[in-house]
């Protein structure tokens, strides 16, 4: 007997055997059998997790006048396109969105936005949809334009208005209106110092703060002149 009559009679028996059980009402558990190349038993095994997208930041300037235009660019590490990112402002009082761009070929994104309110921000980047985000180091600084002069000579060694001794070392500055102690980022050219409020002045119409001599000469300003300034609220 050949090979092929043999697997047809098998094929013929195991054809009776199943219609005798079905018309008896015997169930039969037939196992399927495995695909081919693949061991029974055996299960493919995952791909690997992807791993999370992270963001690359950079921003233009961190220093700008209110009502300037700020920049930050960056990139998404997937590189995909379409991605939407968003950028956050936070001075003290909570996370508030400010602009929400795309992404480009690569995953490169710009987001731009017109900052107004004279402050320290901290500046958050975020990818949509999911808990990535980036803070832009150093944040944004926003300020205005400020009249100024200076003090010093004739009064060392005098108290001021608000209980310190002044001298030619004293970083500070005298305003007519914020509270004594307040810190007070002041920019000149690309020099730039944070000072507290120390005394009350200037009484010259138009000028907003009168610097002391020593800093006058961190800045290096003249006698008189425009600054810029922003109250440090952070």
């Amino acid at each position: 007997m050949n090979t092929h009559t043999r697997v047809r009679g098998r094929v013929i028996v195991r054809s009776l055997l199943v219609a005798w059980l079905a018309a008896s009402g015997v169930g039969l558990a037939v196992a399927a059998a495995p695909a081919s190349g693949t061991p029974s038993g055996t299960t493919a095994s995952p791909g690997s997790a992807s791993q999370p997208a992270q963001l690359s930041v950079h921003a233009r300037t961190h220093h700008i006048l209110s009502g300037g235009r700020e920049v930050v660019t960056g990139s998404v590490s997937t590189g995909q396109a379409g991605r939407t990112v968003i950028a956050r402002v936070n001075r003290g009082r909570g996370w508030k969105s400010v602009a929400h761009a795309r992404t480009r070929g690569g995953g490169r994104f710009s987001l731009s936005w017109r900052q107004r309110g004279v402050g320290h921000y901290a500046v958050r980047i975020a990818l949509a949809a999911t808990s990535t985000k980036r803070d832009v180091g150093g944040g944004l600084t926003v300020y205005r334009r400020s009249q100024a002069s200076w003090y010093g000579p004739g009064f060392y060694g005098h108290r001021t208005a608000c209980g310190g001794t002044l001298s030619p070392h004293t970083l500070g500055v005298a305003n007519k209106t914020l509270p004594c102690g307040t810190r007070v980022i002041l920019r000149y050219g690309n020099r730039r110092v944070t000072v507290p409020v120390i005394d009350r002045g200037p009484y010259v119409a138009g000028r907003e703060y009168d610097l002391t001599s020593a800093t006058k000469n961190r800045l290096h300003f003249g006698s008189t002149g425009t600054l810029w300034s922003a109250p440090k609220t952070r």
